[in-house]
């Protein structure tokens, strides 16, 4: 039973990271006109395929790093706190912010990506 009860919480945070990858792409890559024409209705489905893919893989980055910070660092220091949603939440918001910097540094300023 605790496996699935651990199973089901990293499955939860997994899904939060992936919605918060896909919304950070959406504010920074912006939306798309209306599709008027079959040529716009198909770039907006390439569009939209793009920010869902992209998104993705930035929110399996910030899953990946914050599970294993949960793993080794935070599931002993959390044991008994009363507030360790709130704590792990935040946590997760500045992994995020960490690959977003990074993330936008590599694509603006760099021009890796």
């Amino acid at each position: 039973m605790k496996f699935f009860k651990q199973f089901f919480g990293y499955l939860t945070w997994i899904l939060l990271s992936l919605l918060i990858g896909v919304i950070y792409m959406r504010v920074l890559v912006g939306s798309i006109e209306e599709p008027s024409t079959a040529i716009t209705f198909l770039l907006n489905i390439f569009y939209s395929y793009g920010i869902l893919y992209v998104g993705g893989l930035i929110g399996l980055v910030i899953a990946f790093v914050f599970i294993l910070i949960d793993i080794f660092y935070l599931k002993n220091k959390l044991k008994n706190v009363g507030k360790s949603l709130y704590i792990r939440f935040a946590i997760l918001l500045g992994i995020a912010s960490v690959v977003f910097v990074i993330h936008y540094i590599l694509e603006k300023v760099i021009d890796i990506i």
